[in-house]
């Protein structure tokens, strides 16, 4: 199991660690385009991405505004409403068939009690989230729109190919017309 393996790769995990905690796991698979949560609801779950890839948006003035998106074998969430069960301002929609395991606020909360090894895989799971929005952030605000495709490019060469130009333009802040000249420009 993906999940396993990733956790595994964070810390170990006792036998009775892993049954407390796979028997709380829940497999769920969205459509391609379907919404994982909308914005206006509470984020109820952490997500594991066996396969697929999930796209975050917020509704701008005059479109949607791409600001991340989440590949294979990374967690994932509306982590700011999970944490404070309050409704997400943002939208979480599977770009691709995605399949997903996903634990609940409610299980984690068990989890993290029952087992030695639960809140540090949590602590971990939330430090990684944390460094991908810190390395987001700081990629928007020193990196040209070229720099921050090609650093996409280079490190998700094999799954770009399944992200719309719009989506893509969005996510590094320019129009998809602008996007296409830095393609051409780089190829």
């Amino acid at each position: 199991m993906l999940i396993k393996d990733y956790i595994q790769k964070l810390t170990p995990i006792s036998d009775k660690d892993w049954e407390i905690f796979s028997a709380k796991l829940e497999k769920q698979i969205f459509k391609k385009n379907s919404l994982i949560i909308r914005s206006g609801e509470v984020e109820n779950y952490l997500s594991f991405i066996e396969t697929g890839i999930v796209r975050f948006w917020i509704d701008g003035k005059d479109n949607e505004i791409t600001f991340d998106f989440a590949f294979k074998e990374n967690f994932f969430s509306a982590y700011l409403s999970f944490l404070t069960r309050e409704p997400t301002n943002w939208n979480i929609q599977a770009l691709t068939p995605t399949v997903l395991w996903r634990i609940s606020y409610a299980d984690l909360q068990i989890i993290y009690k029952q087992t030695q090894t639960g809140e540090k895989i949590g602590r971990l799971a939330a430090e990684n989230l944390f460094i991908t929005a810190a390395q987001r952030k700081i990629a928007l605000l020193t990196n040209t729109a070229e720099e921050l495709y090609l650093m996409l490019f280079k490190e998700h060469l094999h799954i770009i190919q399944h992200i719309p130009l719009k989506y893509l333009a969005s996510y590094i802040g320019v129009t998809p017309q602008a996007l296409s000249r830095i393609r051409k420009r780089i190829s």
